[in-house]
């Protein structure tokens, strides 16, 4: 198995966890991994990318224009940012919910997501947006996003690993006292696809 997934979201999102369990799921498999991230002022709302190359393309994490296979995005604009990135017929998975970029909000601009869904829509093939603001609702917690997303990846099935992979990485990457939460965010996650 050869994969090229971005996750891209903003400080605060899980994005780095998310690329954690990924990373964790497939070295445990026996697959070679390769990753890294890229934190502009994460802190203050600013972009997060994370970098994973699985199986034997996995020399260098970084990933050229045009060859990820997936894209796992916290945020509708970091998606649209990504979309470069995504190879033809690769998958999408985007949060509806979005986080107006510090730059904007100093400029006073009237950031919508719903524009960088829309344009996601009409560019994107295999295009999933999950509403995680619904979902954290009901699971009691804004704090799963990250696991939700993921949960929506498996279900798609373009992500190469099973729910049993993540929940095994989970085990090791998240405090026991969270496993509950995190396990039924998967288990919901990927529920929204089937």
């Amino acid at each position: 198995m050869n994969k090229n997934i971005i996750l891209c979201g903003v400080g605060g999102q899980g994005t780095v966890l998310a690329s954690k369990l990924i990373s964790a799921a497939a070295m445990a498999r026996g697959l070679s991994v390769c990753s890294a991230e890229t934190i502009g002022m994460a802190q203050r709302g600013g972009s997060v990318c994370s970098y994973i190359k699985i199986g034997s393309n996995s020399d260098c994490p970084m990933i050229g224009r045009g060859s990820a296979d997936m894209i796992i995005a916290f945020e509708p604009g970091e998606a649209v940012r990504m979309l470069p990135y995504l190879k033809k017929g690769g998958q999408v998975i985007v949060n509806s919910r979005f986080v107006m970029p510090v730059t904007a909000a100093l400029s006073g601009s009237d950031y919508n997501g719903t524009n960088m869904i829309d344009y996601l829509q009409k560019y994107v093939d295999n295009l999933l947006v999950v509403d995680t603001e619904k979902a954290c609702a009901e699971l009691g917690s804004a704090k799963v996003v990250n696991v939700l997303l993921l949960g929506a990846a498996l279900a798609t099935g373009a992500l190469g690993l099973t729910e049993e992979d993540i929940k095994k990485a989970m085990e090791k990457k998240v405090k026991a006292k969270f496993h509950e939460l995190n396990y039924r965010a998967l288990a919901y996650g990927e529920k929204l696809v089937k």
